[in-house]
């Protein structure tokens, strides 16, 4: 069994939430950089570029992306033969008794994050009645999953509220047909519109039940936006998808041009005989995610 230390995980996950807000990955700025070479509306094809540069002076300048530096949402995949190892912390009578967990680790590493790089604290503790913010970030948003192996894979991603405000669920009949579930998930980017800055990365989970559909829509979000769904007939839906979004004419931040979205990424799962769930996770052009190996 491999120990992984309360410390590793709790740096890296800092470092993780920095850079996420710092530095756009590869794929999302490759995918601006064409969408601004092939864009035939000059104001939507400046306005790309005016993001291209904006990451540009992110990463150089370490300042953050944008304003809204998001809600801290942490993927783990955990190896069957590896585990975190507890922080020992100072105790009245001298001891230093094991007092957190991986849970922990990774709240601890996303309030050093945001209290480090200087980010925007966005996290209400109540979220209908006092909604007084917690002042750390956190908690964060985690997603555990047991794989095997003995790493421990640790992804970040910086979600606005922006964005987020604007992904839908929908539970469909059994016997819809993919037109029907196309059509709808189209509507859902058109209501988006300027409100959740385009262009967008737009997540669908189809499958699973109520909650996983949710979770397949934003995991969709960390694949390589170059990478199309291995099922042909998803990748095919990919694409007509993104066809279909970026002729509704919304562009760059809403003023209009041929590019609305960068990718449209489908994740599925088996689901029950009676349902046919389907979720739309919005994520604005400021895409951000970090991902590190211990």
């Amino acid at each position: 069994m491999r120990t992984i230390s309360f410390e590793q995980v709790s740096q890296t996950v800092e470092t993780l939430c920095i850079a996420a807000c710092h530095e756009l990955p590869r794929d999302v700025l490759d995918a601006l950089e064409r969408a601004a070479e092939t864009e035939s509306n000059p104001r939507a094809a400046k306005t790309l570029r005016q993001l291209i540069e904006n990451a540009r002076i992110a990463a150089q300048d370490r300042i953050p992306l944008c304003q809204d530096t998001g809600l801290a949402v942490v993927f783990i995949e955990q190896g069957a033969a590896v585990v975190c190892a507890p922080a020992a912390e100072p105790s009245t009578s001298g001891l230093r008794p094991p007092a957190s967990s991986l849970l922990s680790a990774v709240n601890a590493g996303v309030q050093a994050g945001y209290e480090q790089g200087y980010l925007r604290k966005s996290v209400v503790a109540d979220p209908l009645h006092a909604r007084a913010n917690t002042g750390t970030n956190t908690p964060a948003i985690v997603h555990h999953t047991t794989v095997p192996g003995d790493k421990l894979k640790l992804t970040v991603m910086a979600k606005g509220g922006g964005c987020e405000n604007k992904s839908q669920f929908r539970m469909f009949r059994p016997t819809a047909e993919r037109v029907e579930v196309t059509e709808w998930i189209v509507e859902v980017v058109k209501a988006a519109g300027a409100d959740a800055c385009p262009p967008f990365v737009v997540g669908v989970g189809i499958g699973g039940d109520f909650e996983l559909s949710c979770l397949l829509s934003k995991k969709a979000l960390l694949r390589n936006l170059s990478e199309p769904n291995e099922d042909g007939f998803y990748a095919e839906m990919e694409r007509h998808l993104l066809r279909r979004i970026n002729a509704l004419g919304i562009g760059p931040q809403g003023l209009g041009g041929d590019t609305t979205a960068l990718a449209v990424l489908i994740e599925t799962a088996p689901c029950h005989i009676a349902s046919l769930p389907v979720a739309v996770n919005i994520e604005c052009h400021s895409h951000r995610h970090k991902t590190a190996v211990l």
